[in-house]
């Protein structure tokens, strides 16, 4: 097989499930669902097959793909004044995050086959349109390509969230929209800027420009895209206090939603922090590394500390998220390798993490129709699997050592003691307050006083089993052995630290 044909198959291999999907009729729930699940599995074994492919030694440059695309041409000459080519390609800390895509997006479709209920056609055409711009936001190599495909991953998230969500969906539909749509707002503006400064939109190109002293974009003008790009990408992750959009949207979604939106959409907001921000303005991000350090520490705070207060386990967990990836912030506004290191293992520990919570939140809410912690108290007496798993969960998230969450916030932590120690001090109280929101939270719920009976209740079983064994076991096997995510980052985190003067 031609290895250029890879990522084109990778990225838009979901289409041929949308094309079978549109032509079956909307009636036959059950092959709809089995259609929508067998349509991401190309993606997935893809995935993993470019994960074996490095792991047996071999580049993962052999998958690049540089096509003429778009080109601008000036009056009176055949020369491309401006050109934009359609590129993709796979370093290693793309390649992980395609296979977390990957993976919680098969894993997502399972939980939307269990909880899904009406206009089940409808639903998977959408969410293979969202796996097509997850996945391709991730392979892309220009930023042109990249805004494309990051929008696409809006108008289905929107319509899946409007759709099939709880209550006060609508409402929580449009906060995405707007927060998301100011976003994208900025960050076409930061492209355009670029486009028309350099004539390219290529990643490398770009910071292999922005790297000579002569390149033609003032210091200040360099800063001020950078506060661009930080403010696009924090909208995204989300950045304190540009949040609130996503508590909305973690709590009126539908579980197989919020799986994939916590557990891979907040991630292109790091993605964009570390590929553009640190790779294209990397002595810009060196002088907003304490504000970055700052924001990071509010969010891991602020996360914490009002988690520790919720009574809906669903908002307990959506404030999880925010204080988690505060420590994406700290990792990153450590500017060294520890703390780099730190940030995209807390990218990947948590995209797993928050997926396997929140599937096991649909699983509770499916039950006994409610998430309020008060009258989930009890459920290891009724429901004893869930509840085990749910105990596992809740370590990870606190970061018991040998769980993936222990690996990222130890490295993370460890960068910003190394640059910013009262900083760093300050933030271990978040760390403490995220044992004390947990152990609330989840032994609450497991073994808390009980208000209602759980008997009769049907545990986790079946399918249901798959989503929340396969991420407990890729929890587990990267908290044990870090290597499986450390060995692909290696040249990443070279070809940043080169660029930062590291």
């Amino acid at each position: 097989m031609n290895l250029h044909a890879v990522l084109p198959i990778l990225v838009f291999s979901p289409i041929l499930g949308i094309i079978v999907l549109a032509l079956m009729p909307k009636t036959v729930d059950i092959p709809i669902k089995i259609v929508g699940f067998l349509a991401t599995l190309p993606p997935l074994l893809l995935a993993l097959a470019c994960y074996l492919h490095f792991q047996f030694g071999k580049s993962l440059g052999a998958f690049s793909v540089a096509k003429e695309w778009i080109h601008f041409r000036g009056m009176g000459t055949e020369e491309p004044y401006f050109a934009v080519n359609f590129e993709l390609a796979l370093s290693g800390f793309q390649l992980l995050l395609v296979v977390l895509t990957a993976v919680v997006a098969t894993l997502s479709a399972i939980a939307a086959a269990r909880f899904i209920k009406k206009e089940v056609k409808g639903y998977f055409m959408l969410f293979l349109l969202l796996e097509i711009g997850m996945l391709g936001v991730f392979t892309a190599e220009n930023l042109i390509l990249f805004f494309i495909f990051f929008e696409v991953t809006l108008i289905p998230t929107f319509f899946l969230i409007g759709k099939w969500g709880y209550f006060e969906k609508e409402k929580a539909a449009f906060s995405f929209l707007i927060y998301n749509g100011f976003g994208s707002a900025v960050l076409l503006i930061v492209i355009m800027i670029l486009f028309a400064k350099t004539g390219t939109t290529n990643m490398d190109t770009l910071a292999q420009i922005m790297a000579d002293p002569s390149a033609p974009l003032s210091g200040d003008l360099k800063l001020g895209l950078l506060i661009g790009l930080l403010i696009a990408f924090g909208v995204k992750l989300p950045i304190f206090p540009l949040h609130s959009w996503m508590l909305k949207v973690h709590v009126q979604a539908p579980p197989s939603v919020v799986m994939i939106h916590s557990g891979i959409l907040l991630k292109i907001g790091a993605y964009g922090l570390i590929r553009f921000g640190m790779g294209i303005f990397p002595g810009q991000f060196k002088t907003l590394a304490t504000l970055i350090a700052v924001l990071g520490v509010i969010n891991l705070l602020y996360g914490a500390f009002l988690a520790f207060i919720q009574t809906d386990f669903k908002m307990v967990l959506a404030y999880s998220s925010i204080s988690h990836m505060g420590i994406v912030l700290i990792g990153l506004a450590a500017m060294n390798t520890a703390g780099l290191q730190g940030a995209i293992f807390q990218v990947v520990s948590h995209g797993l993490i928050s997926a396997l919570l929140f599937f096991l939140v649909g699983v509770l809410y499916e039950r006994t129709d409610t998430s309020l912690l008060e009258n989930l108290g009890g459920m290891a007496k009724g429901m004893p699997r869930a509840a085990g798993f749910l105990l596992a969960g809740g370590m990870a998230s606190l970061g018991l050592p040998g769980m993936s969450g222990f690996v990222s916030e130890f490295m993370a932590f460890l960068g910003l003691f190394k640059e910013i120690p009262w900083l760093a001090a300050v933030g271990t109280i978040g760390i403490i307050m995220t044992a004390a929101y947990v152990l609330r939270a989840v032994l609450g719920i497991t073994f808390g006083k009980s208000h209602r009976e759980f008997t009769g209740v049907i545990d986790v079983k079946g399918v249901e089993l798959v989503p929340v064994v396969v991420l407990m076991l890729l929890i587990v096997l990267i908290g044990v052995y870090p290597s499986v995510l450390s060995s692909p980052l290696h040249t990443t985190l070279e070809t940043i630290m080169l660029g930062l003067g590291g």
